[in-house]
């Protein structure tokens, strides 16, 4: 009998490409959710580190979608049968600016599918690598990784976290809530419940509230750290979410400016000093 990593094993290196324009509007509305009022957004606008999220939409129809708001498994994604999905972490190398008006293409590629036994029972990593070209060449190669996993037991709690670091260069709050991460929802195409339905959230996978998208909190990471050092070159980003943020409380995105070499780590912790999302990042020194 095959083991479940072998049963996929045909799922690895499915690929599929999609086409996109970098049009204005979802470039203004980005800029309105963060409470960007400055920015100036027009034709030619240099596209800030990880605003590719609001392109290459997934619009799947409504007649498609699982019960948690995703679209089924079993196209591009294998159809795990493992209900709850959650975006563990990403890598990205950016190669190239991209900008409002460019006309992009994105390869993705299924890299690795691992299954494994954690604490709270079966768990599937999937890889997925993502290449984005612009109008003149190879843009951004990303590799993020989706954790599924079995349902929650009715008396499941969520996992301490171990605590994040005491020393930081910068500390912003932020203060979620709803309205907030529908916005954001809404800008990504993402119908993932846990982010906006409460009673889903907490009845059916047993959270205490809505949780804030693990690119939302990267995206904010990197935008924190680019006010800090007054800068828009970012060549290496990565993080890992090790622990849910809700909307209940509010939460720091904290950070250590760039060493000599642009180097610099970056975090986010929650209202009790959790670690929930372990980030680092080069930059170029300007």
């Amino acid at each position: 009998m095959d083991t479940p990593t072998e049963q996929f094993s045909t799922w690895i290196g499915n690929t599929e490409c999609h086409s996109d324009i970098l049009t204005l509007a979802p470039l203004v509305a980005m800029a309105a959710t963060l409470d960007k009022t400055t920015l100036s957004i027009a034709e030619g606008f240099e596209l800030p580190p990880l605003w590719h999220w609001l392109y290459f939409l997934n619009p799947a129809p409504q007649s498609a979608l699982a019960a948690d708001g995703h679209a089924r498994k079993g196209d591009f994604l294998p159809p795990i049968q493992l209900p709850r999905r959650m975006w563990a972490g990403s890598r990205f190398e950016f190669h190239q600016a991209l900008h409002a008006g460019e006309a992009v293409e994105r390869t993705s590629t299924i890299k690795s599918i691992n299954m494994k036994q954690g604490r709270s029972g079966q768990l599937a990593f999937v890889c997925v690598a993502h290449e984005i070209t612009g109008e003149n060449g190879l843009a951004l190669s990303e590799e993020y990784e989706l954790v599924f996993r079995e349902q929650a037991a009715a008396n499941a709690t969520v996992a301490t976290a171990e605590p994040a670091p005491v020393q930081a260069d910068f500390r912003n709050t932020i203060t979620p809530d709803p309205v907030f991460l529908f916005r954001y929802s809404a800008l990504t195409f993402n119908g993932h419940r846990i982010h906006y339905d409460r009673d889903y959230v907490t009845n059916t996978e047993g959270y205490p509230g809505l949780i804030v998208h693990g690119p939302l909190l990267a995206t904010l990471l990197v935008d924190t750290l680019l006010q800090q050092i007054g800068s828009n070159r970012v060549t290496k980003f990565k993080f890992r979410a090790l622990h849910p943020v809700f909307d209940r409380n509010d939460f720091q995105v904290c950070g250590s400016l760039p060493d000599a070499e642009g180097n610099c780590k970056l975090w986010i912790q929650d209202h009790t000093g959790a670690l929930c999302m372990d980030a680092s990042a080069t930059v170029v020194i300007v």
